[in-house]
């Protein structure tokens, strides 16, 4: 396991999601002033937005301000978000993990349960048997 890797890994998708997300406020605020330009932005976006990186590219050579734009709010997000982001994800898998062990604990209990029941019918019906046979 590779943990710089997956550290460069996680640090990449996550620049591409803060991508998105300053999209997205991007694009609520050009839908109150600038309609149109919004109109532009989301259909220019439509499906390119999965790698952050390669997006902010293309739109630079389509409209430099708009990518600087984007930019600058990711920058701002980033800022806001990565001070409290590592104990809010160990905390999250922490709990996910947790629910998940109780869920199926919860399942092999049930499960237990009704096995029982079913030995008791099976215990009951071998404890007729050999009363029929004992007479």
């Amino acid at each position: 396991m590779d943990l710089k890797q997956i550290a460069k890994d996680t640090a990449k998708t996550l620049q591409s999601y803060l991508t998105y997300q300053a999209l997205r406020t991007v694009l609520a605020q050009l839908g109150e002033t600038n309609p149109p330009l919004a109109h532009w932005l989301q259909n220019f976006s439509a499906g390119k937005i999965q790698d952050g990186e390669a997006y902010i590219e293309e739109l630079f050579l389509e409209k430099s301000d708009l990518a600087l734009r984007i930019m600058t709010v990711r920058e701002h997000i980033a800022a806001e978000v990565t001070e409290f982001l590592p104990e809010m994800v160990i905390t999250g898998i922490q709990q996910a993990n947790m629910e998940q062990r109780r869920q199926h604990l919860e399942r092999i209990t049930q499960l237990s349960l009704s096995s029982p029941s079913l030995e008791t019918e099976r215990q009951t019906i071998s404890d007729a048997n050999l009363d029929n046979l004992s007479n």
